[in-house]
């Protein structure tokens, strides 16, 4: 009987050490699939803890807990959402004596009251990418302890949730939520409020004292009269949006009650960032916060938090791996106060606003399909638009681009160069040594030359009234994207050959529809969160500004692109057969290009400073309104694949490349006439 059991015994234990040595693979495997981290047969002084993650409830205390009771810890790593942990021990001893402990070994999580199992692999040194902070969207405050605690007792003993739907507050019982609305029901089937039927009854009066206090502390300027009241319990949250553009003006503000809750925001890029919001606090949205990010909160029963903070401070939560814990959300109410808007929205982000999409529609024009089609489109969407803005472009033109310079300087004494597309002239004072001579299409452009003392004149960029074969080298910096065809892009870089010597050189830049190259982000990308002053404006080094001539912007739209590239292209160009609907989008700033045609946006500062003006409608966009204040302009683009510019060139039997780079978002060759 005795001998009988213990055969049992021994069959138990190697079913269970079988069991603990297939899930300890298992462990190896997801960890090199997700981290590329290797576990080693030997003992180290690190371990990896399967199953003893933020991502399945275990808290850096608890775990901290568990594991100091085999030695000295000298780092333990929780990645976010990952359902394993490293830990690193002073001594391989010590290492070994929590492996021998913990592999297998049942636990419970304190917060679930569940019961997991651990198990533990070796591994070497774990290297780990110290995680940058991130800073708020641009426009996003929270203040914290806007509030007393008394204050926020009164506000949620004011909030009557018994009962079903109530006329005068429009409450309801959503999915993930119960909601009330005061003032005006904000429709979920629409998005939108009924402007005209308002609920009866207004805001609460225990809310006016606040809003009051906001007001004369400057988080508002308009006093709000729609509010919606939300209670999340633990596991609900509520999907990411934005605000609808027609239904509220631009400032929106949130009071947090009752509990701490991250907050995610993501920008269409798919930046995110996850935000923290205190009890007591309030938050507010405006400007590129409220109209371009959505925000959203995720439904879980616990927050990933610096585990330093726990929840105190206002601010980012930043991956670092060394500093993150599970902190229990609790039940939250929040207050959210928001402005009916009586007119139309005119942000300056088309591409998601509901009240410029229909306008936007009307006024997009479409893609070329032939040579006049083609010159039109320049005319209206680039010509135009140059002229119009001629002075605040100047003023934000300033500083050359480096490997530009390097060029004009490495030219010898007395060379002849010719500046196609010189703009405001800022290359053309480069180099004392050199006869520089700019032309550009824009006569308000080359008037501003004129004021600098450069020698400029206005011509067209496929037609240059110089004799051919007279220059030493030419320059197209930010030119020959905004031509709309191909046929008129190889014209452009045509006409630059025929103006060289035998033997001299062109420098081309063009901007590039990669903007992520070899796992590098442009400046420009890097800098889209920036102030709103550098909205027209990046940087190639310490102090130059970059992309001169450009700003990025994204569509969801697919590629409706231009004309089949050239034969030689190698099919690294553009290679898409044009869409159904032809219509260029228009982008959104500081994103990457989902589409090669497009319209790109320039705001014009302190409005149309030229006096007599006459705006060109088409041009334009946004509502009549406020077209005045702030006009916004359309600018034509073909950004490049790479591999186009060199495949136009190689086209070409009168020059040959004698360079080709990447240059922070632009695509550059450097020609040499034969």
């Amino acid at each position: 009987m005795e001998t009988g059991k213990n055969t049992e015994d021994h069959l138990k234990a190697h079913k269970m050490k079988k069991k603990i040595l297939r899930k300890q693979v298992r462990a190896q495997h997801t960890l090199m699939r997700h981290e590329g981290i290797e576990c080693i047969s030997h003992a180290t002084q690190s371990l990896v803890i399967a199953n003893a993650g933020l991502g399945n409830g275990m808290s850096r205390h608890q775990l901290h807990r568990i594991v100091d009771n085999y030695g000295v810890v000298e780092t333990l790593l929780m990645p976010p959402n990952k359902p394993y942990s490293f830990v690193q021990y002073e001594s391989t001893e010590e290492a070994k004596k929590a492996f021998d402990a913990l592999n297998g070994k049942e636990v419970t999580l304190e917060d679930f009251d569940q019961n997991i199992v651990l198990y533990c692999n070796f591994v070497g040194k774990v290297f780990w990418k110290n995680s940058v902070p991130t800073s708020l969207p641009p426009d996003l405050k929270v203040i914290e302890d806007i509030i007393s605690p008394e204050e926020e007792r009164k506000m949620l003993e004011s909030i009557d949730w018994r009962g079903d739907e109530n006329t005068q507050t429009a409450q309801k019982t959503l999915k993930h939520r119960r909601v009330k609305h005061f003032g005006y029901e904000f429709r979920y089937d629409n998005n939108d409020v009924d402007k005209d039927n308002p609920l009866p009854g207004g805001l609460p009066e225990i809310c006016i004292p606040f809003l009051e206090k906001c007001l004369k502390q400057g988080y508002i300027k308009h006093k709000p009269d729609q509010l919606t009241v939300n209670q999340y319990e633990p596991g609900q949250g509520i999907p990411p949006h934005i605000d609808t553009h027609s239904a509220f003006e631009d400032e929106i503000i949130s009071l947090s009650l009752g509990s701490e809750i991250v907050m995610d925001f993501k920008h269409p890029d798919g930046h995110t960032v996850a935000v923290m919001l205190p009890r007591r606090s309030l938050l507010v949205m405006t400007g590129e916060s409220r109209y371009l990010w959505t925000h959203g909160i995720t439904p879980r029963k616990y927050d990933v938090i610096q585990a330093s903070e726990l929840g105190q401070k206002v601010g980012t939560i930043t991956a670092d791996v060394r500093d993150l814990t599970l902190k229990r959300r609790e039940t939250r109410t929040s207050f959210t106060f928001r402005k009916v808007r009586r007119s139309s929205c005119n942000c300056i982000y088309p591409s998601v606003c509901d009240s410029q999409k229909g306008q936007q529609r009307q006024a997009e024009p479409s893609f070329p399909h032939n040579e006049m089609e083609a010159s039109e489109l320049e005319q209206q969407y680039v010509h135009k638009v140059y002229e119009e803005i001629a002075t605040h472009f100047s003023s934000t033109r300033h500083s050359p681009w480096p490997r530009v310079v390097e060029f004009l300087r490495s030219l010898p004494e007395g060379s002849i160069v010719a500046d196609v597309g010189c703009g405001n002239g800022k290359y053309l004072g480069i180099n004392r040594d050199l006869y520089m001579v700019g032309c550009d299409r824009s006569k308000n452009l080359v008037d501003i030359c004129g004021e600098k003392d450069c020698q400029a004149f206005v011509c067209d960029a496929l037609s240059v009234p110089i004799r051919s074969g007279s220059c030493d080298a030419c320059i197209s910096i930010a030119v020959i994207h905004h031509f709309s065809t191909a046929e008129r892009r190889l014209a452009a870089i045509r006409e630059l050959a025929r103006l060289l010597k035998p033997g001299g050189t062109a420098l081309i830049y063009v901007w590039a529809m990669e903007q992520e190259y070899k796992n590098q982000k442009s400046k420009y990308l890097k800098e889209k969160h920036g102030s709103k002053d550098k909205e027209e404006e990046s940087s190639t080094g310490t102090s130059q500004r970059l992309l001169d001539d450009q700003k990025h912007d994204r569509s969801s739209q697919g590629s409706a692109c231009s004309d089949r590239l050239l034969d030689d292209s190698e099919d690294k160009g553009c290679a898409a057969k044009p869409v159904a609907d032809s219509r260029l989008p228009v982008h959104t700033n500081r994103t990457s290009f989902h589409s090669q045609d497009m319209l790109v946006p320039w705001h014009l500062k302190g409005g149309i400073k030229k006096k007599g003006a006459v705006v060109d409608e088409a041009s334009l966009a946004g509502c009549k309104e406020s077209q005045e204040l702030s006009p916004v302009f359309h600018r034509y683009y073909h950004v490049f694949r790479e591999g186009e510019l060199e495949a136009a060139c190689r086209s070409l039997d009168c020059v040959r490349i004698l360079k080709n780079y990447y240059d922070q978002g632009n695509w550059c060759v450097v020609l040499e006439k034969l």
